[in-house]
């Protein structure tokens, strides 16, 4: 059975696995605000955190963003990468409007790869964007932490995903 999460107060479904802590992290191609692919998840030997977000568009997805941002200046050994299907050329007009260097920001909207994390929303008015969902990995490629946030509109928690970053480092 599909997941679900809910747009203001309505149920739409997910596309995709759902991934479980403790699983490997399927490798996933994204395409970063300068027109490079990029390969998350798997084993990179780094702490990687993924961050998918509807679009950076919307007020919620821009403060998000800019929060991952701000909490990643300064930590070395995490990559951080926040994804939605929002174009490479509106990314990065983003990306130099807010200041975003601690992050890198990609698209899923060459190969649609973040199906593989169980985040495509299949239904509704957003259907074929992200769902708003954090996923940290370990050094080895193994997933230790997913928060898949229950309703669209609002911020994950930031505090649990910084904790479990600081504990893998």
């Amino acid at each position: 059975m599909a997941q679900t999460v809910n747009l203001k107060g309505n149920p739409v479904a997910l596309s995709g696995p759902a991934l479980e802590v403790g699983q490997r992290a399927p490798e996933a191609v994204v395409v970063t605000k300068d027109l490079q692919e990029k390969t998350v998840g798997g084993a990179k030997g780094i702490v990687q955190v993924i961050v998918t977000v509807p679009s950076l568009d919307t007020p919620v997805c821009e403060t998000e963003t800019k929060r991952f941002n701000e909490l990643m200046a300064g930590m070395s050994g995490v990559d951080v990468t926040v994804i939605s299907m929002d174009l490479p050329f509106a990314q990065k007009r983003f990306c130099e409007s807010f200041n975003i260097s601690n992050v890198t920001v990609a698209s899923d909207f060459r190969y649609r790869d973040m199906e593989k994390y169980g985040v495509l929303i299949s239904e509704g008015v957003l259907k074929g964007i992200l769902a708003r969902a954090v996923f940290v990995i370990d050094k080895e490629g193994t997933i230790r932490y997913i928060q898949l946030v229950p309703e669209i509109t609002q911020e994950p928690s930031y505090e649990e995903v910084v904790q479990k970053v600081k504990e893998l480092l």
